[in-house]
This record gives C-alpha cells, sequence and structure tokens, in this order.
C-alpha cells in the first residue's frame, strides 16, 4: 500500500544543511493501522508530508497506493491527493463554515454535484457520531468535535490511505480514546489504511498494528506492537515504552528499595499474552524460596494482546535465585536487572 524506499530530506539554510530524513526504508501494508514514534526533531512529520507530497524527497522514492507520489506533479498530483486523507492537530478547520460546510470543501474542490455532496456528509456526519451538530460552527464545538469534523471531511473523497499528524495530542485523555476507537472503527468498516504519528506510546499501544521508531531522521526499529513491546531493542524504544509501563513514582520506589534492601536484586519482568496472567510471583515464592516485594505492577491492552510489567524486589540465596531466573526464561518473560535507576 505505501512503500518508503531509500528516502531521505535534506534542508538549505544559512546555518548549513539539515538532514531531516535519513535514508528511510518502510512498507505499510493495506487495511493496516501503522504508528511512528519518535520525540520533537525525530524527523516524523516530515516524513508525513512526504507522504502527501507537500514536500519532495531529496532522494529515494514513495508509492502511494500503487502510484509514485514522489514523482507526479499537476493534474496526476491532485488526483493522487485525493486518495489521500490527513487529520490535523489543530483541525485546521475553516471557521465561518459550518460542520456541513467543512466536510464538503474538499468535495466541491472535486467537483462534485451538490446532489451528491449532501448525501456524502450525511454519511460522514453519521459515521463519526455528528448527527444533529451539521448546522453547528466551529467555535460551537469541543475539541472532540472539532477533530471529528477533520476526519469526516478527511475521509470525504474515499481515500485509499488516512494520515494523522499528532491527532490526539491537544486533546484530553477521555477524548483521546473516543477518537482512538472513532478510528479503529473507520479501519474496519471501511478497510483504510491508517500511518499515525505521534510522541505518545499510548496512542501505539492502544490501536496500531505495527510501530517504527524515529531518531534523528532515521527508523532506528519497527515491527509488531506486542514484539516490540516484548524485547524492545534501542534505548529510546525503552524510552518511549516507560510512559506506559512505569508510573510517575517508580524511579523514587526503586531508589528507596535499592537502599531499604540492599541484599537481593531488584528485577523488572515484561510479560506477553498468557503469561500476563500466570501466578508468577506465586510460583517464585512457593517453588523456589524467595522473599518477594512488589514495587510496582501495570498491565496494558495492545490489539494483538494483552502485555505487563512487573517491578520486583527478590531475596534468596544466590542459587536459589539463579533458579528462579531459570524458571523465567523458561516462560518466555523477559527479564531486565535493575542495579540503579539512571
Amino acid at each position: 500500500m505505501i512503500t518508503i524506499k531509500n528516502v531521505s530530506k535534506q534542508f538549505d539554510t544559512k546555518h548549513g544543511t539539515i538532514v531531516a530524513l535519513d535514508n528511510v526504508n518502510l512498507e505499510i501494508s493495506e487495511g493496516e493501522i501503522f504508528g511512528i514514534i519518535g520525540y520533537s526533531g525525530a524527523g516524523k512529520s516530515t516524513l508525513i508530508r512526504l507522504l502527501n507530497r507537500l514536500e519532495i524527497p531529496t532522494s529515494g522514492s514513495i508509492h502511494v497506493a500503487g502510484q509514485e507520489i514522489s514523482n507526479i506533479k499537476g493534474a496526476p498530483l491532485r488526483k493522487a491527493r485525493q486518495e489521500i486523507g490527513m487529520i490535523f492537530q489543530h483541525f485546521n478547520l475553516l471557521w465561518s463554515r459550518t460542520v456541513e460546510e467543512n466536510i464538503a470543501f474538499p468535495l466541491e474542490i472535486a467537483g462534485v454535484s451538490k446532489l451528491e455532496r449532501k448525501k456524502r456528509v450525511a454519511d460522514l456526519i453519521e459515521l463519526v457520531g455528528l448527527n444533529g451538530r451539521s448546522a453547528a460552527y466551529p467555535s460551537e464545538l469541543s475539541g472532540g468535535q472539532k477533530q471529528r469534523v477533520g476526519i469526516a471531511r478527511a475521509l470525504a473523497n474515499n481515500p485509499k490511505a488516512l494520515l494523522s499528524d499528532e491527532a490526539t495530542s491537544a486533546l484530553d485523555p477521555e477524548t483521546t480514546d473516543s477518537i482512538l476507537d472513532l478510528l479503529v472503527d473507520i479501519n474496519k468498516r471501511l478497510g483504510l489504511t491508517i500511518v499515525l504519528i505521534t510522541h505518545e506510546m499510548y496512542v501505539i499501544q492502544k490501536i496500531c498494528n505495527r510501530v517504527a521508531v524515529m531518531e534523528e531522521g532515521r527508523i532506528v526499529e519497527k515491527g509488531e506492537v506486542l514484539e516490540v513491546f516484548k524485547n524492545p531493542q534501542q534505548q529510546i524504544t525503552k524510552r518511549f515504552l516507560q510512559q506506559i509501563t512505569e508510573k510517575d513514582d517508580a524511579r523514587e520506589m526503586i531508589d528507596i528499595a535499592l537502599e531499604k534492601y540492599p541484599e537481593g536484586q531488584i528485577l523488572k519482568l515484561t510479560f506477553v499474552g498468557n503469561s500476563v496472567t500466570d501466578s508468577v510471583v506465586t510460583n517464585l515464592i512457593r517453588d523456589y524460596g524467595l522473599i518477594v516485594n512488589i514495587l510496582q505492577s501495570d498491565i496494558a491492552q495492545t490489539r494483538e494482546g494483552l502485555y505487563g510489567t512487573l517491578i520486583i524486589h527478590v531475596n534468596s540465596k544466590q542459587q536459589n535465585l539463579n533458579e528462579a531466573i531459570n524458571y523465567l526464561n523458561s516462560e518466555q518473560i523477559r527479564l531486565e536487572v535493575i542495579s540503579n535507576y539512571d
């Protein structure tokens, strides 16, 4: 559906050349929800602007829905863009137009007849849950309702791909959940390929099938969400995972535990799938004679299954501890020994 091959993007400034993207390669399948995560300056927003040809790559090629979007212009480009919907962080609505008129705007540009526009807009208003708000102006809507208008407008021309640039970062947590649920529903109903740009791991966890992690213009890690959660390879990926697996006071609790329990070790256990619900702590105490203090636990739901973390302090004879570690490894539970926390 989307193929990004050897793509680099440079910007020339008075202070020199800035490399925004460095040899990026990516394959996004039809019908999947694909997340691209990175901190500010990682290059993710530049990448999404290349996907709808708001920017042109310095080198490499980009194909979207069978069209090499990086190498067309004029009428073919305008037609290709109709197959790529875009949702923006700050909605980008026309404030002098009603909900209905905002959604109809891309249809007007495409030359769709008034009768067809009216029917299409009515269907979209129902799809995004804005029944009864068609005559409202943006100033009369909540943030979540404005984003629903933005989503409906992005779907107006029946695109094959939907791009989301930090679409939930300006919303409160409850509204974020409702918008993410809507995107999943749209994905299921329409079979639409969705590409999400975000700096929030929660968004990736909740709705994405696969994820790519970006740093300094490069993709440093990619794969199925559950696999990346289970076995992160890069330090930046581990930092992102801390957003959803470690509570705000985790560092303080671990520091206190290291001081209070100088003997033994602090272990971070990562569970995936059925192992999340297994009686691991009970087994450690009963079968290996470990003294276990639970410092923190958390379970998250991804689209592919459960993901859980458990931070514990354990104390026992070294032989028992070694046997317990072998048991954890045999259960395919990822184990990290924490001797300090920095």
